[in-house]
């Protein structure tokens, strides 16, 4: 019997990379303070939502998910757990660097999953397969209510896995977010798989 779930997918709002021209990546860029008020917003939200459920909180270790993940769990009264299947795709000899230099530099245009921007860059192949065990994992485990800090290349991913799509649907389809969007995922006790929310940003907007 399928375990019911509901997972709540928050990728990380504003972060000094948004505002300067630099990569994202695992380069370690902090929220801007617009961005701790917009993570500030979805916590208030998703408190007055998720009403007295208990939920679980994993985040990716870099300090813009880092940070609104202890924003979200000071709010909602738990405790991060941290894991780099929840990083976001590293890009190499480009982490550091501006979005002008990868244009100018770029080795390889991504054309399916398998490609890679930089030789010693992850593939969108590679981050599905960091994800993965990860994915299972919360799959199997007892928590029925989850919430995930992320960010938007590596939730596209988990998207797709979500819906029960393979690897190589990454070629022709993309489900991608925005910054600060929130997602609700839910698996009833049949197994069937529902996205009700995807990227809804409006949960950064203090009513």
């Amino acid at each position: 019997m399928n375990k019911a779930k509901n997972i709540i997918t928050i990728q990380h709002p504003e972060s000094v990379h948004h505002t300067n021209g630099m990569i994202g990546s695992w380069t370690d860029w902090p929220l801007t303070e617009k961005g701790r008020k917009q993570a500030a917003n979805i916590a208030y939200h998703l408190k007055r939502e998720i009403e007295e459920k208990s939920y679980s909180l994993y985040s990716s270790p870099l300090q813009r998910a880092k940070e609104t993940a202890n924003i979200v769990g000071a709010e909602l009264l738990i405790a991060p757990r941290f894991s780099d299947a929840l990083k976001e795709r590293g890009l190499g000899k480009a982490i550091g660097k501006s979005v002008a230099w990868l244009k100018e530099n770029i080795e390889q245009e991504e054309v399916t999953v398998f490609d890679k921007c930089f030789g010693d860059a992850e593939s969108r192949s590679d981050v599905w397969h960091r994800l993965y065990p990860f994915y299972i994992d919360l799959l199997a485990n007892d928590d029925q209510n989850i919430i995930l800090v992320s960010h938007g290349d590596t939730l596209s991913v988990f998207n797709v896995m979500w819906l029960g799509l393979n690897l190589n649907s990454l070629d022709s389809i993309d489900l991608y977010g925005l910054s600060g969007g929130v997602s609700i995922l839910l698996q009833n006790s049949i197994g069937k798989r529902i996205i009700r929310k995807l990227g809804d940003t409006s949960y950064m907007i203090k009513s």
